[in-house]
């Protein structure tokens, strides 16, 4: 087994994820197996409990782990299906340590960081690095291994302890370090400053780890003089010293780390012979604008994809505007898999699209004093919040939790039903729905969801299976099958589902679900639950009889959505949009 291990240092938000992500997708292209571990230095068990506003969306794997979200980029990355041991977190080792030491395990021994918890995170790396996630059989080749946080943070201690100890553990033509820095620009000289490379690496040093190659971060590529600098300073050679700038997209990264010879530094430290000639180049082929070396055939579909993007998002054409009212615009991390999805359906139907951010609260009007539950009300807001949805192209109401902006929701659904306005409902958002039609079309102005607990007609309900005293990993969480039950409808056909009582796998991560006991009675007007789970008593998807586009789904498609394979319901609502446009030009 080889080890990469991605470290950063400055500041936190670097880039670690997307680096790792491109070096591990370089490895599989070349035809190696890959798989890959995020360590997260908090104390939490997982990521299921964090606020969305603190640590960016947390992303669902097909086990139901609910982990980090740079477990989605490993995923779109790589294609491949990770497990919820693949996010180590300080809360995982420390809770295993003591459960050991309330067992006796340790027989009578100091339970002490060092040698208990560095013992058990190698471990743990060594366990879960031979498990394949890309549903051969088999051991994977290559492990990317990336640690959260900073270097020299006081949470990241007892990783790194770990790391050090572990690069002597397996030998060193298995461990490969890759350390990510910040290389920036001061004042109107333009001069790169090397100082908190320098400093990052010197920290690194000292808790033991020496980095094989410096990844540096930056808004423009490196100078000659920079590199030079970085290498006599940071103790690696200057070809090792890669400058990672901004580019035009992410997925131009790979090729990036490509031009710089990393796959090869890479492969001669850990002595490791790839699948396909990794020199292969192609006489017609061209890396970029920049005029460097062809692309390898192995990194054409990549490159192709990169352009294309690039492409879609310089057409002359007014892009498709999708309005995103949710309950955290104010991160859009929390949304990530929802903006890649939204991305990928972009590239599969050649069509730029453009996120209008609206804070669903935004949407509500003046409160009684003039103020809504959280922050005061803003006319200006309001107003603009208004403006952005009358003039989008389709609507997304995606998932969340709380009744804050659950009205704006509700407000956008409606408009979205009204106005056939493309609409794509995710967990919250295909709940939110179902109580709009049932007030303005059944009459049921008392309809609500228990969860916000002031409704006389709740058709939202608490889940009879899941815990109501404990948060953590109680919700209903993981990859489950949706049936069809109705094949006369747009969403099964975006599917590709032909027959009733096929199946299609979603992934989970709701409390919450429509009361079976009104699902007749809210169909009878149109909107029809076409999709159920094999009990065929929870709701998982409804559409609209009658309107271009109006679907929503209990499940969350984007966390399955992957460049080359978009999530069919994130295609239906770009292409309903653009359908739209395609109208209004005729007209």
């Amino acid at each position: 087994m080889k080890y990469i291990l991605v470290t950063g240092g400055v500041l936190s938000g670097i880039g670690k994820g997307i680096i790792a992500s491109s070096t591990a997708m370089i490895m599989k292209s070349m035809g190696l197996r890959v798989t890959s571990i995020k360590i997260d230095p908090y104390l939490n068990i997982d990521a299921g409990t964090m606020s969305p506003f603190e640590h960016g969306e947390v992303f669902v794997l097909n086990d139901g782990g609910e982990v980090d979200l740079d477990l989605g980029n490993y995923e779109r990355f790589l294609d491949v299906s990770l497990n919820r041991d693949n996010n180590i977190t300080t809360g995982k080792i420390y809770n295993l340590v003591i459960e050991k030491e309330r067992k006796g395990l340790f027989l009578g021994k100091t339970v002490q960081v060092v040698p208990h918890i560095t013992e058990e995170i190698q471990q743990w790396v060594e366990r879960v690095a031979h498990i394949p996630v890309d549903g051969q059989e088999g051991t994977p080749d290559v492990c990317v291994i990336e640690l959260g946080g900073t270097v020299g943070d006081i949470e990241s201690m007892p990783f790194i302890e770990a790391m050090r100890q572990f690069q002597f553990r397996v030998g060193e033509d298995n461990f490969c370090l890759l350390h990510v820095t910040l290389v920036p620009v001061l004042g109107v000289v333009g001069e790169q400053k090397t100082k908190p490379s320098q400093q990052s690496v010197r920290e690194l040093r000292a808790l033991g780890l020496s980095p094989n190659l410096v990844m540096c971060r930056s808004t423009q590529p490196l100078s000659t003089e920079t590199k030079k600098k970085i290498s006599l300073f940071c103790h690696v050679a200057p070809e090792n010293v890669i400058g990672v700038h901004d580019v035009s997209n992410i997925y131009r990264v790979p090729l990036l780390l490509y031009q710089q010879n990393t796959p090869n530094i890479i492969l001669n430290r850990l002595k490791l012979t790839p699948k396909v000639d990794i020199n292969c180049v192609k006489e017609n082929g061209h890396m970029g604008d920049d005029g460097n070396q062809g692309t390898p055939y192995w990194l054409e579909a990549w490159k192709a994809m990169a352009d294309r993007m690039d492409r879609i998002n310089n057409e002359g054409f007014g892009p498709i505007r999708i309005a995103m009212v949710g309950k955290y615009t104010g991160l859009t991390d929390s949304y990530l898999s929802v903006i890649k999805a939204l991305e990928h359906a972009s590239m599969h139907l050649d069509r730029k699209t453009v996120i209008d951010w609206i804070e669903a609260s935004d949407l509500e009007p003046a409160r009684e004093g003039n103020a809504s539950p959280i922050t005061d009300f803003s006319p200006e807001k309001h107003d603009r919040a208004w403006d952005l949805l009358r003039s989008a192209h389709g609507i997304l109401v995606p998932g969340g939790f709380g009744d804050r902006g659950v009205e704006g929701m509700i407000l956008a659904a409606n408009y979205a039903r009204t106005h056939n306005k493309p609409y794509l409902g995710i967990c919250l958002g295909m709940q939110v729905a179902v109580i709009e039609y049932a007030r303005n079309m059944l009459g049921w102005t008392g309809a609500n969801s228990e969860e916000f607990g002031n409704g006389t007609k709740n058709v939202v309900i608490f889940m009879p299976e899941v815990s109501k005293t404990h948060m953590g990993a109680t919700m209903r969480l993981g990859s489950r099958d949706t049936i069809f039950n109705d094949v006369d409808c747009k969403i099964a056909k975006l599917y590709n589902v032909t027959k009733v009582g096929e199946a299609v796998e979603e992934r989970h991560r709701h409390r919450y679900e429509v009361n079976p006991e009104y699902i007749q009675e809210i169909g009878t007007k149109g909107l029809r639950f076409v999709g159920k789970d094999s009990t065929n008593t929870r709701m998982e998807i409804v559409e609209l009889d009658g309107h271009d586009y109006f679907v929503a789904c209990q499940f969350h498609p984007e966390f399955k959505s992957r460049p080359q394979r978009p999530s069919p319901p994130f295609i239906g609502l770009v292409q309903a949009a653009w359908d739209q446009i395609s109208k209004a030009i005729n007209h």
